[in-house]
């Protein structure tokens, strides 16, 4: 990975949250950021805000000719990209049974085929230079699942799974991936940016009901600060050997020790199970 001050990000769904602190942060080092905008005032403010260093596109990540030109756009207007941040994304709420099926569609096209869109257009770059890194920022919710955001949890755990194999593709290429896992952050996730199916059916208010309005609760006094978070991202990157998972906060870090204690004893104990399922050797 070339020095930071020369490095310049591609970074999806740069309005608030993660993507602005993030691109903040990088133009404070000294980097060059292009960064993806739903509405063409904000792309040409952010145009504007370092002229030389900032470059605004208009991209809705759903749309693949959108995202490719984007790239395309980003590239020719910097001559290269060291690092690409899928971050675009939002949470969809409710219970797996009540959640309709167009949500469930709008889901994973932002959070898992508007991801995808993003890593096809930019790989090709990506390999041709033989370095670059890819954050996909996932959630904690990629990595256990919680009442109430089942299908949110379904769209973080394939972007996992596609970060895990890419890193995997990649690593002879000189290609880092990191997939970023926050827990719970200042930003517009748990409100205006969330979308809620309402807990109708009464045998889910126990759980599901209940963890969605402990969510919208705490929405706006969550612990993390996305610019702390952006300065871990930041930092991740210009390791040697940045890590294949990262996660942010507390919370995060602490799920992610739970989780995968508990799959390790419950692994141990139905092991035998499992491996009998196998033709006995030699046959």
């Amino acid at each position: 990975m070339p020095d930071s001050t020369f490095q310049t990000w591609f970074i999806t769904g740069a309005s608030s949250g993660f993507g602005e602190a993030l691109a903040t942060h990088i133009l404070e080092k000294g980097g060059c950021v292009a960064a993806t905008f739903r509405k063409p005032e904000q792309a040409d403010a952010f145009t504007a805000q370092q002229p030389g260093r900032t470059f605004g596109v208009v991209c809705d990540v759903t749309n693949e000719p959108q995202v490719k030109t984007a790239v395309a756009a980003a590239i020719a207007h910097f001559g290269h990209l060291d690092v690409v941040v899928n971050n675009a994304g939002y949470g969809s709420m409710g219970s797996i049974e009540e959640v309709p099926a167009e949500e469930v569609q709008r889901q994973f096209d932002v959070n898992v085929f508007g991801a995808l869109h993003v890593l096809r257009a930019v790989l090709p770059h990506l390999r041709e230079r033989r370095a670059g890194h890819i954050l996909n920022i996932t959630s904690i919710g990629g990595l256990r699942a919680f009442p109430g955001v089942g299908i949110y949890n379904a769209s973080k755990f394939a972007l996992e799974g596609i970060g895990e194999s890419l890193a995997l593709q990649l690593a002879p290429l000189g290609i880092h991936v990191t997939n970023v896992e926050p827990s719970g952050f200042r930003t517009k996730w748990a409100g205006e940016s969330a979308t809620i199916a309402n807990t109708k059916i009464d045998d889910y208010q126990s759980t599901v009901g209940e963890n969605i309005r402990a969510i919208q609760g705490y929405s706006g006094r969550q612990p993390g600060d996305p610019v702390r978070a952006a300065h871990a991202m930041y930092e991740v990157v210009q390791l040697a050997k940045p890590p294949l998972h990262l996660p942010l906060g507390k919370a995060a870090v602490k799920g992610a020790r739970e989780k995968f204690a508990a799959l390790s004893k419950e692994l141990e104990q139905y092991a035998e199970m499992g491996e009998a399922a196998d033709f006995p050797a030699g046959e």
